[in-house]
């Protein structure tokens, strides 16, 4: 009942009071939680959980204990992962969590905040002391409908926040400057505070920044932004110079941002979550031309913005040796329709179906094909679910995870031969 009322085009609409009333009950039940914590909140379509993740564990090494929330995971000194596929969840089981973290004795929380929360009222009551914007790129617009509406959502939290890190390369930060509070710019071509010396590697990037050398373990352009927003804040909170380099630099990775599968392979595998048209294209840009051929297994969820199919199908085509189209999330929609979208937009970038681009139903068996095809020199990419635990079918969730999928493949290919 609930997935056909969702169809209708007034429905988020029409729900607003009933979330609204939702998070001051949860608020009030939990004897408001939010106000017990120094709240850090991150927002954007992409980088939002690195983002968390370096600033959480950057608190936790200065000897501030700080509790996280995000997509991949939550706690304090013990993270649980998140097995719903949901960034922010819902006003109740968020005020409860937040509550456990208070009286874990967390001085600091760090929580990873969507556009669909901040448009549900879930971070009602929850003081914000920092707000990071990291990007607005296509996505989400299924339920906001437009873009500028779309920005307008994330701009929720800048207006609640005593202070904002706005990311002056991205055009939304133009207006989000005029509804902040206090803020401050950054970027690597625009903005208060760039970058210097920036260093691109296989293991991550380094760069110079207010006296500090900054370096990550995690590869991409992107982390640059990601990691000077993380800085940023640590300034802003007062932490010395030594501790924000050492919070950054000791940070190994995020489940399933760039994460490299070794298996002693001849050939490079890397899992990440991209599934935004902009994501997708960091991730290509990021890893640059390798040896042999890029194979990439990417698929789309159902019930969620179809117009960014194509246009993934696309970005995937122009980057990618061989494309292999797959399931993702399909829920109730049909998945011949959903990997359609793909196909047609990789073929408009002139792939050729059955030649070097396919269509695999199952996941795993998408897997397996791409590192069946894999030769020495060559990078398989398995883009979209990253560190998701279940796929969701018609029927519900399966287990599934794309690093535990590959890992098996890759050893069983190894001992094969």
């Amino acid at each position: 009942m609930k997935q056909l009322l969702e169809k209708l085009p007034f429905y988020n609409k029409m729900v607003l009071p009933y979330h609204y009333a939702q998070a001051v009950t949860a608020s009030l039940k939990n004897k408001l939680p939010g106000r017990r914590l120094r709240v850090i909140a991150v927002t954007g379509t992409n980088g939002k959980t690195t983002t968390c993740f370096m600033l959480w564990h950057m608190l936790n090494q200065a000897g501030h204990k700080t509790g996280l929330m995000t997509t991949v995971a939550y706690g304090v000194d013990k993270l649980e992962p998140e097995l719903g596929h949901m960034t922010t969840v819902d006003a109740f089981t968020l005020n409860k969590r937040i509550k456990q973290i208070a009286d874990a004795g967390a001085e600091f929380l760090i929580l990873e905040i969507t556009s669909h929360a901040l448009s549900e009222y879930r971070a009602l009551n929850i003081p914000i002391e920092i707000g990071i914007f990291t990007n607005l790129t296509h996505e989400h617009l299924d339920y906001h409908k437009t873009l500028t509406k779309y920005r307008n959502a994330k701009g929720k939290l800048f207006k609640k926040a005593k202070y904002s890190i706005l990311n002056a390369d991205d055009p939304a930060t133009k207006y989000y400057e005029t509804i902040a509070k206090d803020y401050s710019t950054y970027g690597i071509k625009n903005g208060q505070n760039r970058p210097e010396h920036i260093k691109l590697e296989v293991s991550g990037v380094k760069y110079s920044y207010h006296g500090m050398n900054i370096e990550t373990q995690i590869p991409g352009e992107f982390n640059v932004y990601n990691s000077l927003a993380a800085v940023i804040a640590g300034e802003k909170l007062g932490l010395d110079k030594k501790a924000i380099e050492k919070g950054i630099k000791t940070l190994e990775s995020v489940e399933g941002r760039m994460n490299i599968i070794d298996e002693g392979q001849p050939f490079t595998v890397i899992v990440d979550y991209a599934h935004a048209p902009d994501a997708i294209e960091k991730v290509f840009k990021s890893v640059g031309k390798p040896k042999g051929r890029i194979i990439s297994i990417h698929g789309g969820a159902g019930r969620r913005d179809p117009s960014t199919r194509p246009i993934r199908g696309e970005l995937l085509a122009k980057h990618s040796d061989i494309v292999i189209i797959t399931e993702d999330d399909s829920r109730d929609e049909p998945l011949d329709k959903i990997m359609q979208g793909f196909v047609d937009g990789a073929v408009r970038a002139g792939k050729v179906l059955n030649k070097d681009l396919f269509t695999e139903p199952d996941r795993e068996k998408a897997i397996a094909l791409a590192i069946k095809k894999a030769k020495k020199g060559d990078l398989v990419l398995i883009l979209g679910k990253g560190h998701e635990k279940t796929i969701l079918r018609a029927d519900g969730p399966h287990n599934f995870e794309d690093i535990k999928v590959a890992k098996k493949l890759l050893k069983a290919r190894k001992n094969s031969k």
